[in-house]
This record gives C-alpha cells, structure tokens and sequence, in this order.
C-alpha cells in the first residue's frame, strides 16, 4: 500500500524538510499471533487531515525525539505519520466486534492520544493525560496510509449524513478547541484569542457558540486576521513584527490597551494563548482582567519568562494549560455543536476555513511534494483525500 512517511535517520533531522509517499506492507489483525488484535479494526481512510504537528513534523519543528526514541524502541525505520482521520471499517477483531459493536462499513474519526486505562491518570478519568501515552503518527503509525490498523477504544463513530465528511476528517483539531473553550464558562464573556492559527480560528467558533460575546483576535498575519473576521470576531489586532521592542519577551502595551479599551477599561475575562510566543503569553496575561482566566494552548520548545509575575497573583489572574481533548466528553460536546443547525459550524469551516475545498483538499495518491509544501504554507487547513 501507498503511505506518506518520515523517513530520515536522526542525523539527518536539521538538514531536512517534508515527507515522501512510499510503498509500505499493509496491517493486518491476526489475533493467533497478537492476542492484542482483537481489540483492534483494519480502517480504510476517506479523508485525512494535515495537523499543526504534521507541519512541525514537515519543517522540523517538533517531534524529533518523540518520533525517533519511538522508531528506536520499535527497531524500525520509518514512521507513518497521520492522526486526522475519518476512514470506514472494513475489518474488526473478534473483542472490537462483540463489545464496541463494530463492523465493516462503519465510519469512524479517532481520539490520536492512545491512552493506556492502567495509570493514575486514566483511573480518574483524565485520560487526555495518560502517563504512557502515545500518539498516533508521532509515537505509533497513523492514518496517511491506504490503510490503518488502531485500537477500538480511540474510536469514534461519525454520521456522515450529519456531519460533512471533510469536516469530520478534522473533528481531532476541532476538539482541541472545544477543550480549550470549555475549561472556563464563556457565556457572556469577554474573549482575546492571541494566535489565528488553525486551532485559533476553531477556537472563534467554537467560543462564540459558547455563549462568548467579545471575541478579539490577534495575530501577524494579516490573511489570518482577515479569515477571523469572516468568521465573526468583533476586533482584530495585527501585531506588528516590524515594531522594534525592547525584547521579545516584553508585552505589546499598544495591543493590551487596545483590549482592555474594548473591554470596559480592565481587560478580557478570558485570554487564549495559541501562538507558542513568549511575547504573546506576556501580552495575553497584561490584557487579561483582574480575575481572569489566561488559557495556554501553544506550544514552543524551551524556557518563557513572565514578566510583572506578582501582578499575575495580586491580580488573581489564573492560568490553565490545556492539552489534547478530554476523552470522550470533549467529542460529545463537539458532535453536538457540529450538528446544531443554529451555530452552523460545519457550513463556516468547510466554507472559510477549507475555502470550500478550493486548493485545501489535495488527492492523496497524487501526492506532489513541492506542490504539497506552497499548500501546507498557503493554507491554514490541508486535507488529503483518498
């Protein structure tokens, strides 16, 4: 079968970009010699989509170690990558089929973070923060294949009458959102979203649909912030990359003044840090209001500083760092949402976000690597379809 893979030697890591399609065995479940496979399906994907970490992945950002100590401990060589995914069954084992139901012809997304049930964690239902977590395309194969083998557990199945395949191909990253969106009560709040990326851009949505009523955004990207509005923010704030600063750790006074004029003089009642920039974090907690919430999202390798630190505590500001989804009740809520008729959320992805499949979704067998790349870097969403 056809797979698009990483397929480099750690060495190899800095001096490298993208992924190549190759040729690769295909899974199958033979529970006589791997009592496991009972508990997992053979899936055929439909669309999958391309993550921020995928990029991270594609430049070389992120994932180095995760993926090769993983490799390593595996003694193998290459890793299909992938985790969005909506693709149909078309193979169960025997414990897949009797207790989850399963069968052949179901459609399915998947929950990426493959969370073990025995740690403490997963006991108290926290799942999203497994102590032996792995994740499917970084730290296991994943789903940019002809075909996937994945456990049942992580399974979610998926109307597709309901909800338009595209955009159930991407329900993994939009739950990242709704996590994110949930962890404080947005009705009727005031909302800055510093970082209009992918995940920013759900988050607009998704916070709206939540009951928020200020939402302003903040980005350098000028295509980003211009995408936010479609989507219904009632501010935009474009950082200037340009401004000379005093370092970059400082925060942007002009953009916090800018909140916190909007905001009844005091700032935002809730903060989202998407971006992974010290700056921004800096930024986000300075316009962030006496007892707000400061919700931390992005991510960035290394060590931030905090600036004006006992502000953050005479202040009563809160931070929260938000990971993954909570397993299954993040889903609940975001097929619920998916599938409002009144939010309409679906309709703004597929038409805003993914441009209405205009140059965002891209034919999985006619992978072209050079092509591939302008797209990853045009667009904030890429889907490959098979």
């Amino acid at each position: 079968m056809k797979a698009l893979v990483l397929d480099i030697k750690r060495g190899e890591w800095e001096s490298t970009t993208g992924m190549n399609m190759v040729s690769v065995p295909e899974p199958k479940l033979d529970e006589s010699k791997h009592p496991e496979d009972s508990n997992k399906v053979i899936i055929q994907p439909r669309y999958v989509g391309f993550c921020g970490s995928d990029k991270g992945i594609w430049f070389r950002h992120a994932f180095k170690d995760m993926i090769f100590d993983s490799l390593e401990s595996e003694g193998q060589s290459r890793r299909i990558c992938g985790h969005e995914l909506l693709g149909e069954i078309v193979e169960t084992g025997s414990y897949s089929a009797k207790h989850y139901g399963y069968k052949p012809g179901d459609m399915v997304s998947t929950e990426s973070h493959i969370f073990c049930g025995k740690c403490y964690q997963c006991k108290i239902g926290e799942e999203h923060v497994c102590a032996n977590h792995l994740i499917i395309g970084i730290s296991t194969d994943g789903c940019f294949a002809d075909t996937v083998k994945l456990s049942a557990k992580e399974l979610w199945l998926t109307d597709v009458n309901a909800i338009r395949p595209e955009v159930a191909a991407i329900q993994e990253p939009l739950g990242n959102a709704v996590h994110v969106c949930s962890k404080i009560d947005l009705r009727g709040k005031t909302v800055a979203i510093f970082g209009c990326g992918t995940i920013g851009l759900f988050s607009i949505l998704v916070a709206r649909a939540m009951g928020a009523t200020i939402i302003v955004g903040v980005d350098p990207n000028p295509d980003n912030l211009r995408m936010a509005e479609r989507l219904g923010v009632d501010l935009t704030l474009a950082v200037d990359i340009e401004k000379p600063a005093e370092s970059d750790i400082t925060p942007d006074s002009e953009i916090s003044e800018a909140i916190r004029k909007r905001c009844f003089g005091e700032g935002v009642d809730v903060a989202f840090e998407m971006s992974g920039s010290n700056q921004a974090l800096n930024t986000a907690i300075s316009a962030t209001r006496a007892g707000g919430d400061i919700i931390l999202f992005g991510l960035s390798a290394g060590d931030f500083t905090l600036t004006d630190f006992q502000n953050i505590i005479l202040h009563g500001k809160s931070l929260h760092s938000i990971v993954g989804r909570r397993v299954f009740q993040t889903w609940y809520i975001m097929s619920n949402l998916l599938k409002s008729k009144v939010h309409k959320l679906q309709d703004k992805i597929y038409e805003i976000i993914l441009n209405k499949g205009q140059g965002t979704i891209v034919p999985f067998h006619e992978f072209d690597r050079d092509g591939f790349d302008r797209a990853i870097r045009q667009h904030p969403k890429i889907i490959l379809k098979f």
